[in-house]
């Protein structure tokens, strides 16, 4: 059974496009806080992807002094269990027990990292969408967006309830509302 409460989420600092670079960050950083808090590290650590992956990780481990730490890495298309030391990859059987709790183990991680890209994508849209209008800058977006909850909060709102809003006029709550309804 999954524990929702140690799910941590990573804005990826460095290139964004290089994966190897990604896992070495992310393990990096995972682990740095979890000496830092004084909190138990996992038993295995399992990552998404192939051998490339598997040696960034291990990498990010002994950079913290943690080459003890049991890590294997799960590639998606052939579902191979990648092991340090070990040149062939583990092939289980599809209907292992233990192949099923890693891909679920990592369906569940892929799941979460997904939906938490998603809403930052929308977040953007949502600031991209607003900045765009002139007269509205990040103070007003931020009013904007306390004020009526989302991007469809204030296409919904009149120009008068706009207007009342402190540092906003009738003409910009208009271009407002006309900018955001031809993108409707």
């Amino acid at each position: 059974r999954p524990k929702k409460a140690e799910y941590r989420r990573f804005r990826i600092r460095g290139a964004p496009q290089d994966d190897f670079a990604a896992v070495h960050e992310v393990v990096t950083r995972y682990l740095t806080r979890r000496l830092a808090e004084e909190k138990p590290l996992p038993d295995l650590l399992v990552i998404d992807g192939g051998k490339g992956q598997l040696g960034a990780a291990l990498d990010a481990a002994r950079s913290v002094g943690q080459e003890q730490l049991p890590i294997v890495s799960l590639a998606k298309r052939e579902e191979e269990i990648f092991l340090p030391g070990r040149v062939q990859p583990l092939a289980l059987s599809r209907r292992s027990p233990s192949l099923k709790l890693l891909q679920r183990a990592r369906d569940e991680a892929h799941r979460f990292a997904v939906s938490y890209s998603r809403k930052r994508r929308s977040r953007r849209t949502i600031t991209s969408e607003l900045l765009a209008i002139p007269g509205i800058g990040p103070n007003r977006r931020r009013v904007l967006l306390e004020r009526f909850g989302s991007l469809a909060g204030v296409k919904t709102a009149t120009s008068a309830e706009i207007a009342a809003l402190p540092g906003f006029s009738v003409k910009l709550a208009e271009r407002i509302l006309d900018r955001l309804q031809l993108r409707v």
